[in-house]
């Protein structure tokens, strides 16, 4: 009995209560952000402002008609499939309104209302929806749809259209590329890199250089055919900064990316002019801006740590350049991002931090 009444004070004395005031440390969540799911969609779509105003600008009414086509599609899209699901409504999260925004920046200014319509169904019920709703979706929607797209109805998603400086105070309609100079920049950079007319490798690397100084001029006027959202970088670099000082975006994700594409354009294209443009070109040309900073630094679908963050940048980046210089599409920035969203489980392992209390060498501390 002696024994016993021994051990219980022993194991009385071993345990100690925390003093008054100091830290108390429970089971999680610790942190509470009052920053909610609603307040990060609208900051970012405040950010792709400047790019869809510039897209406006440019490409006029048929921009505008185009985004709002999207969005308006996207959210009919999330009410319908809450309704009939019986789940809870969550349009008032803005994540459809902005997924369509997203969307129209990736789709030519003068898309049919039926291509807007296929992506907004592609992008909430099929790569939103079915995997159980925003959080649950292991790829980008705006991506899944403008690949589906691409794909799917090529015609009319590479019918590019040239600019038309204040377009929008204008009647002038919109001409098609064809017409005009007969390619977009990327376009142009892998025919004039496949030398149909067999000139001297010399002529192509200049032909190459001098397509290069244009695309950098126009990236800054703004003055870029394209998609709506690829029309200026300058805009597309002042909401992704905006995202950035908020901390709503991941910095790691855009640097990893422009880093990667910019030393390895430079060099190949020092050590084969001819076969590709400098990392000016490349940086200014085609979706990667707003794939950067707007759809690869999804938070649902990227890694979570910052190792993790420049790893999946690096792959988007590398494989961006491989099918921009040797493959069969001119533009591979969401062939890319779906290919690293992917790989992200596999990053978030190898990437993992020690976990909270876990002393080196195995064991709790």
């Amino acid at each position: 009995m002696e024994t016993q009444n021994q051990n219980k004070t022993d194991m009385t004395s071993e345990i100690r209560l925390p003093e008054p005031g100091t830290l108390l440390v429970s089971s999680s969540p610790h942190i509470h952000d009052k920053t909610g799911t609603t307040k990060i969609m609208a900051a970012v779509m405040v950010a792709l402002l400047p790019a869809a105003g510039t897209g406006i600008w440019y490409f006029g009414t048929a921009a505008l008609t185009v985004i709002l086509y999207c969005m308006a599609f996207c959210v009919l899209f999330e009410y319908l499939w809450n309704r009939i699901a019986k789940q809870t409504q969550t349009v008032g999260d803005l994540s459809a309104m902005l997924t369509g925004l997203i969307l129209a920046l990736n789709l030519p200014p003068n898309a049919p209302w039926w291509l807007c319509l296929t992506g907004s169904f592609i992008a909430i019920i099929i790569a939103k929806q079915v995997f159980g709703g925003l959080g649950q979706n292991p790829f980008n929607p705006a991506a899944v749809a403008r690949v589906a797209l691409l794909t799917g109805f090529a015609g009319p998603m590479t019918k590019f259209f040239q600019p038309v400086k204040g377009a929008v105070f204008c009647s002038e309609e919109l001409i098609p590329l064809d017409a005009v100079s007969g390619a977009t920049p990327l376009t142009e950079a892998m025919s004039i890199a496949a030398n149909p007319a067999h000139l001297p490798v010399s002529e192509v690397a200049r032909k190459l250089a001098e397509l290069e100084g244009h695309q950098v001029v126009n990236s800054v006027l703004g003055f870029i055919p394209g998609s709506i959202g690829e029309t200026s970088v300058i805009a597309i670099l002042i909401g992704g900064l905006f995202l950035a000082l908020l901390r709503i975006i991941r910095w790691q994700i855009p640097a990893a990316i422009l880093i990667t594409v910019t030393v390895f354009t430079w060099l190949v294209n020092t050590v084969a002019p001819h076969l590709t443009p400098g990392p000016g070109f490349h940086l200014a040309s085609g979706g990667l801006m707003i794939g950067a900073f707007f759809m690869a630094t999804d938070t649902v679908t990227s890694p979570v740590t910052p190792k993790g963050c420049f790893l999946f940048g690096i792959g988007i980046g590398l494989i961006t350049c491989v099918i921009r210089i040797w493959g069969a599409y001119p533009e591979g920035m969401s062939f890319s991002i779906l290919m690293m969203n992917a790989l992200v489980p596999l990053i978030d392992k190898f990437c993992y931090t020690r976990p909270f209390g876990w002393v080196t060498g195995g064991g709790h501390r």
